[in-house]
């Protein structure tokens, strides 16, 4: 039948229609994109199972997943590993239940734990959700720096303004070695694992000029740097952080300032400061930006497990690792962390 929607996995040869869908698509997103099977496969060893609709012999919807196991952290099927936002694509509700249950047979076919997709709104009201841990912190951004200056909060704005005058020098970096000597000793400080440099290697090598890296140096010194990923009109601060003198400095103000000035001059229109956990350093930080959280609605089907997966580091039964994490010189977090962080996806 000319409406019957057929649904098979996609193959290299299909990256090219995958990601027109995925650009077109209204709730596309930069991690839709066909070039994240590549990255999880090549530098993780995980499948990816890219779901692809069609109809007549037209896309009509797609559904990325990549299959996760981890000695410590189970067995899932993700929409998508090492990403903030996920789940189905379709032209209409009936693709979009096609996708979702072949992805509940493939779950039970791989023998998952659970499926889990990262959705920005609800889907699923059959399916388990957590409420209140996530939102994400979008806003529009004008092409008039100025404007954007005065939409920050008064306090906030003087500090970002004072930052601005204070000698820190921004600059684009064409390598991640800077990044990962900032990144890494970031989340150590906070406690959690940092991936392996290949990791973001390989996100620069797939997308190519849709990410860049800013590096933030005060006398010469690197002190902050963040990696950029641009779709569309949009500019996503992704993987950013600071060596301990950047919190005295306000290097992060000032990073993300030169982020958003240079994503305007770039074109885009608008700045998603990204996932955060409610009430966290990342969170308030966030608002005090201006920026308004918006909840997350990440979904899970339950196969092999009785309950929604915990990991996070707000789970107590995580917190004297946290703690002891915290205090591990930087170079035993970089040598030991990526074999955990690649669980953590």
């Amino acid at each position: 039948m000319a409406d019957e929607i057929q649904i098979r996995m996609a193959s290299e040869s299909d990256s090219r229609a995958w990601d027109d869908y995925v650009l077109t698509h209204p709730q596309g997103t930069f991690f839709h994109r066909y070039g994240w099977k590549r990255l999880i496969e090549s530098t993780y060893g995980y499948p990816g199972h890219y779901l692809f609709a069609q109809r007549a012999g037209r896309p009509c919807g797609l559904l990325p997943l990549g299959e996760v196991k981890h000695l410590l952290f189970g067995h899932s099927l993700i929409s998508v590993p090492f990403c903030v936002y996920g789940g189905v694509l379709a032209d209409d509700q009936a693709v979009r239940e096609a996708l979702e249950s072949r992805a509940i047979e493939l779950a039970r076919e791989r023998g998952v734990d659970y499926l889990e997709t990262r959705n920005e709104n609800p889907v699923r009201h059959d399916w388990l959700r957590k409420e209140g841990l996530y939102v994400t912190f979008k806003r529009a951004i004008s092409e008039d720096h100025d404007a954007n200056m005065a939409a920050i909060p008064r306090k906030q704005r003087a500090m970002v303004r004072k930052v601005i005058k204070a000698g820190l020098v921004g600059e684009l970096d064409d390598g991640i070695e800077n990044l990962y000597q900032a990144y890494s000793e970031s989340v150590r400080n906070l406690g959690t694992p940092v991936f392996p440099k290949d990791h973001f290697r390989a996100i620069r090598a797939e997308f190519g000029d849709d990410v860049d890296v800013l590096t933030v140096r005060h006398e010469g010194q690197v002190v902050a740097s963040v990696m950029n990923y641009y779709f569309r009109d949009q500019v996503l601060p992704f993987y950013g952080g600071g060596i301990s003198a950047a919190r005295g400095l306000a290097a992060n103000d000032f990073m993300y300032w030169e982020v958003m000035r240079r994503a305007v001059e770039r074109g885009c229109r608008v700045f998603d400061f990204g996932r955060s956990k409610v009430d966290t350093g990342s969170y308030r930080f966030k608002k005090h930006w201006g920026f308004e959280p918006t909840p997350l609605s990440y979904e899970y089907f339950l196969v092999r497990a009785s309950e929604m997966p915990d990991l996070n580091p707000n789970n107590p039964k995580y917190r004297l690792f946290i703690n002891a994490w915290k205090r591990l010189p930087v170079g035993i977090s970089r040598a030991i962390g990526p074999w955990l962080a690649r669980g953590l996806a």
